[in-house]
């Protein structure tokens, strides 16, 4: 076998030259496991969309593989007073029409995530804190804000900067023809075949490091096996979200690498709470409930305490699920370190469901993708076993994440398995997108699913985002993490550690954000 994949390798389609001591390569094909909802980067906040539009544009900020925050299309910044920040434009960048970034860019795209309509997950998230924007010249311009705002600069690294002349006008679905893809980022966009692959080429004016690669074709291979034999057969040079079952077998064959780091994703259950009734729940002889269990702390704890997460982290993910009570993992801003993984206590999950009057249980249907997130249908499938113990007659609909999304978003669930990453680089991302109450004119819990709330976690958190003391804010975080954790608001069940194969003689420099960046690619 390792003979024939050997020879498979060497004579790839992809072209490869290595001289003394330098690498180069026409052409680097990489199988991804989930394809983009939209190409609009204001469209729709998923992790698939976000990891396309990084390739082709920038922000102000961003972070490193490591989730540390760095420069990006902001040479400089400074704080003029409380509530006014400064930002210095790098100067001569150029989107990939040959244009000329101005700042008037930069406020168009501060602008335009309020304009767009339907989405199913909004980026005014990291706008609504921002109440005025002003051009002091063609590459500095002012940021005010009501009150002061700590997280401005982690905010800003999830806002993409468009081109206004290129985008203005268009609708986000004309944007998979190849119309308002003008960024300044390392790729250009060259083609895109929904269900099929996305075509890019390597800005040759790009004003940072510049790409290994002439041409980064992405495949879409959601299904494992069929991801998994691309890479061996060498159709495809690498591939991201290695099939858990694969990785050990990977890491001892000589003919590729893998490459892994913990991610920043949390890997959750949502749970309906703020409707007297919930449409998939019923009594055990399949007749609809008058009131939502859910709304019940016992009931939430009950669930909590009857998922058994050892047993998913060890045989379900195979070692690429790190149990988890957090919404960050450490040591990531706001994780609390006084919070411990839930027990798994079966005995103790039945007398909470008595306690709450369901002696023999209930009836209830789970949903979730079964396409986007690491073993994310064989969670559900284990969760569900685990529920049918302590007495929950329980049945599972996974399906694919273009299906999923829209529907969670609609809040139609009401268990639900998601995922969260930490966008910007600390807690109050999850707090303020899957927990905070929902309120569209502050931003907050644009995809709470489970249309939670809690008006202590609301101030705690309200408190922290007005409080520029680090110290100060990251308890106020950690106790707001604490109320929720504590409430069941969600049922957190891992981080995912986020892995990548390639075959020799292709690296790849991992990332915290799970991203599969073509930039990160090298050869050696």
């Amino acid at each position: 076998m390792t003979t024939r994949i050997s020879a498979l390798v060497v004579t790839g389609l992809t072209a490869f030259c290595v001289g003394i001591g330098l690498a180069c390569a026409a052409e680097l094909r990489i199988g991804m496991s989930s394809e983009p909802s939209s190409l609009d980067p204001h469209f729709h906040n998923l992790a698939s969309n976000n990891n396309i539009a990084a390739h082709v544009f920038e922000a102000l900020t961003r972070f490193d593989s490591d989730s540390r925050l760095v420069a990006g299309l902001a040479d400089s910044w400074r704080v003029v007073d409380d509530t006014t920040w400064e930002f210095k434009l790098r100067r001569d960048v150029r989107f990939h029409d040959g244009s000329e970034l101005t700042a008037e860019d930069v406020i168009w795209s501060l602008d335009r995530p309020a304009t767009i309509a339907n989405s199913p997950g909004a980026f005014t998230l990291y706008t609504k804190q921002i109440v005025d924007k002003q051009i002091v010249d063609q590459n500095t311009l002012w940021l005010k804000t009501a009150t002061p705002y700590p997280l401005m600069l982690n905010d800003l690294s999830a806002i993409f900067i468009v081109s206004k002349k290129a985008t203005q006008g268009l609708k986000s679905e004309e944007f998979a023809s190849g119309n308002g893809l003008v960024g300044t980022g390392p790729f250009r966009f060259v083609s895109f075949n929904r269900g099929d692959r996305l075509e890019l080429a390597r800005n040759e004016n790009y004003q940072g490091e510049k790409p290994a690669w002439d041409r980064v074709t992405m495949r879409f291979l959601t299904n494992d096996p069929s991801r998994m034999a691309a890479l061996l057969s060498g159709d495809v040079d690498a591939i991201e979200n290695v099939p858990s079952a694969d990785v050990g077998q990977l890491r001892t064959n000589p003919s590729f690498q893998v490459f892994s780091k913990v991610s920043h994703r949390l890997i959750y259950f949502t749970l309906d709470q703020g409707r007297d009734v919930t449409p998939f729940i019923s009594d055990r002889s399949g007749q609809p409930l008058l009131n939502n269990p859910f709304k019940d702390l016992r009931v939430r704890q009950a669930f909590n305490k009857a998922i058994n997460r050892t047993v998913i982290a060890e045989k379900v993910m195979e070692g690429l699920g790190i149990p988890t009570a957090n919404l960050v993992p450490s040591p990531m801003f706001g994780y609390n370190p006084a919070l411990k993984v839930e027990a798994f206590d079966p005995e103790r999950a039945r007398k909470l469901l008595a306690e709450a009057g369901y002696p023999d249980g209930f009836g209830l249907t789970i949903h979730g993708p079964n396409n986007r997130y690491i073993n994310d249908d064989k969670i559900l499938q284990a969760v569900a076993q685990m529920l049918s113990r302590i007495g929950i007659k329980i049945s599972v609909e996974a399906m694919p994440l273009t299906v999923f999304f829209p529907r969670a978003n609609k809040k139609e669930f009401t268990m639900a398995l998601a995922g969260w990453g930490s966008q910007t680089g600390e807690v109050s991302s999850p707090l303020r997108s899957i927990l905070a109450t929902i309120n569209a004119e502050k931003g907050m819990g644009t995809v709470n699913f489970g249309l939670y709330s809690n008006p202590k976690l609301d101030a705690l958190l309200e408190e922290a985002l007005r409080s520029v003391d680090d110290r100060k804010r990251e308890k106020l975080l950690q106790d707001a993490v604490a109320v929720a954790i504590t409430d069941v608001g969600l049922i957190p069940i891992h981080h995912q550690v986020a892995t990548w194969a390639a075959r020799k003689g292709v690296v790849y420099i991992p990332r915290t954000d799970e991203r599969t960046l073509g930039s990160q690619f090298v050869a050696r």
